[in-house]
């Protein structure tokens, strides 16, 4: 089996614990209006490798990741879920630690099952959750909520660690109301080990420039550092019930 990617990162130092190997998948159905990832948008993109090929980045540079192991990201990884399982499942054999980067936006009840044997050999996953309401949900990724937040529940279900990751965007995901929602939500989740509350950037403009695409947030500002530090506060105390 070989699967469509985009890239890999031998060195990353930010998606998971430790020095890691990121793979980023290539497809994605998702069109966030923030995304610095165009790019890997295109299902019909990237290079095809199997995960042979990958195992042998990582074994290049194996001392490196000692107290790492590999994280996949996209685009979104579980729009290859067959090959993801293969792959971790690999991994996992060779005693890597496992890490999955994704919105949880292809969850699906019908396919339980599957997602159930990708956890199993999945040791952490870190879920974006870019919008608590679902209007804002779909307006600001073009896609429903629902499936994101019944993904972060199964990952509970089957006890694998969770870190939740949140962009805070001025004008749409910035106010108290959204952040407070933010909290509720992800209280129910038990397994959640880690909130990761991100400023907005404008790094990927330059990409949508380069493809010809019009960036849909280009009137809208970067978000200082200590405006996130301070949303988290606020999320943090919505989870404890404040």
């Amino acid at each position: 089996m070989t699967g469509k990617i985009h890239s890999i990162e031998s060195f990353g130092t930010v998606d998971g614990p430790g020095v890691r190997l990121v793979v980023f998948f290539q497809g994605c159905p998702m069109r966030c209006k923030f995304c610095h990832n165009p790019d890997t948008w295109e299902p019909d993109g990237g290079t095809e490798m199997s995960v042979e090929d990958i195992y042998q980045k990582y074994e290049r540079n194996k001392g490196f990741y000692k107290n790492g192991g590999v994280t996949v990201t996209g685009g979104e990884p579980l729009m290859q879920l067959e090959f993801l399982t293969e792959l971790f499942a690999f991994f996992k054999e060779k005693g890597v630690n496992t890490c999955l980067d994704t919105s949880g936006i292809c969850y699906t009840e019908k396919r339980k099952e599957e997602y159930q044997k990708l956890l199993a050999v999945t040791d952490l996953v870190m879920l974006d959750i870019k919008s608590p309401f679902p209007e804002v949900h779909e307006e600001l990724v073009g896609q429903e909520l629902a499936p994101v937040l019944a993904f972060g529940k199964l990952v509970s279900e089957v006890g694998v660690k969770l870190r939740i990751r949140h962009v805070v965007v001025p004008g749409i995901t910035e106010d108290e109301e959204s952040l407070k929602e933010v909290g509720k939500i992800i209280r129910g989740f038990s397994t959640l080990r880690e909130l990761e509350v991100l400023p907005y950037h404008k790094m990927g403009e330059k990409k949508y420039q380069e493809l010809g695409i019009p960036y849909p947030l280009a009137e809208t500002p970067a978000l200082e550092k200590t405006v996130a530090e301070e949303a988290r506060k606020i999320i943090l105390e919505s989870m404890r019930g404040k």
